[in-house]
């Protein structure tokens, strides 16, 4: 098998230069939409254990879960985080698992931001 190899030269100027750069263009891709995981005031689960659920799922260290505890408690619902759809979707499932479990009625929802 032969390789036909091509040089820009002087020699053949005929073609403008050299044309070995390739240009990569890239479509601009959207990013995905982003969801607001929420947490609904009820009257019945105590507020330390929202403080220990934003702690837990959220990663909120004490004195920000008990602003967020405070904001769910006072105007009935607060964004407790933004995320893809998977993390919001898991997370909320995570929150109302672990409330069922500790037998609180505790609700978690999401929504496109």
């Amino acid at each position: 098998m032969q390789h036909l190899i091509m040089m820009s030269g002087p020699e053949n100027d005929d073609d403008g230069g050299d044309t070995s750069v390739v240009v990569e263009t890239r479509p601009k891709t959207k990013r995905p939409p982003l969801y607001k995981v929420l947490l609904l005031n009820d009257d019945f689960t105590p507020m330390e254990f929202v403080v220990a659920v934003l702690e837990r799922f959220f990663g909120m260290n004490h004195a920000q879960s008990v602003e967020i505890m405070l904001t769910v408690h006072q105007k009935g619902v607060a964004v407790v985080g933004v995320f893809s759809h998977e993390i919001a979707e898991t997370k909320v499932t995570q929150v109302m698992d672990f409330a069922r479990r500790h037998q609180h009625p505790l609700q978690c929802t999401m929504e496109r931001e």
